[in-house]
């Protein structure tokens, strides 16, 4: 069975059709630039090219990196344009896409759904903590598998400031930090989650999974086993076309 994923970050919108089966993209992903400012209008514009790249016709599940309540309103926009606070996002995309079926979820549940099902944490009970590390900090809370949505960890306060302005890897590259000063930042953080919470495993998404090795060597005095996810950047896409599959309406 397949449902088409789209990832909506602060740099980039990407999206494929997912094989649900496999828990893995059908096709390789098509991606377009995140507008700036990135207004409901422009982000609903970049999807819809994603969308009509594969010429998909069926239900479409989405990723949005803000909180998005079960009726689809978006009430968080710290990464993308302040007029998205309040939006029917539900509607303004399937409008976009000629009414296609649509699913909105917070980004990072989405990915934390699919490392729970098909990648770092399959099998793994007790306290699971994603994290995604991107434009700013995503996090997905899961109690014996069962998710805690809208968790927003990255607006921690660390260090006087929100986590994501302290250890986001785009702070990592906007002040060209090497990956051991990145990596102590982000060490930080996680000690003060893990106060927090206290999981049994954090897993490490976004981009920077496919480079872990570079980091996890300097994340050390962490009680909590560190797994980098095994989707890696695909795994927004594959929780978005989830989200979508439990709705009820499904394709191929």
């Amino acid at each position: 069975m397949q449902i088409f994923g789209v990832d909506i970050g602060g740099s980039g919108i990407k999206g494929a059709p997912v094989d649900l089966d496999r828990g893995d993209l059908a096709q390789e992903r098509h991606k377009v630039l995140t507008p700036h400012p990135a207004t409901p209008d422009g982000v609903a514009d970049g999807v819809r090219q994603v969308v009509e790249h594969f010429e998909w016709t069926g239900p479409v599940g989405l990723t949005f990196p803000g909180v998005v309540t079960a009726g689809s309103t978006v009430r968080t926009a710290a990464n993308v344009d302040k007029g998205w606070i309040d939006t029917d996002a539900r509607a303004l995309f399937s409008e976009r896409l000629g009414g296609l079926p649509v699913t909105v979820v917070n980004d990072a549940d989405a990915a934390g759904v699919a490392e729970m099902r098909f990648g770092a944490g399959r099998g793994r009970r007790g306290t699971v903590i994603l994290l995604t590390f991107g434009t700013g900090i995503g996090s997905a809370v899961f109690s014996e598998g069962v998710l805690v949505t809208n968790t927003e960890l990255g607006h921690l306060e660390l260090d006087g400031h929100d986590a994501e302005k302290r250890a986001s890897s785009k702070v990592k590259e906007d002040h060209d930090m090497s990956w051991e000063q990145w990596g102590h930042r982000v060490r930080a953080y996680l000690a003060h989650v893990e106060m927090l919470f206290s999981p049994e495993l954090f897993i490490i998404g976004g981009g920077v999974s496919r480079k872990a090795q570079k980091f996890l060597p300097y994340l050390d005095g962490i009680r909590a086993e560190i797994a980098p996810a095994q989707l890696q950047n695909n795994a927004g896409i594959v929780g978005a076309a989830m989200r979508a599959a439990e709705q009820g309406t499904t394709t191929g």
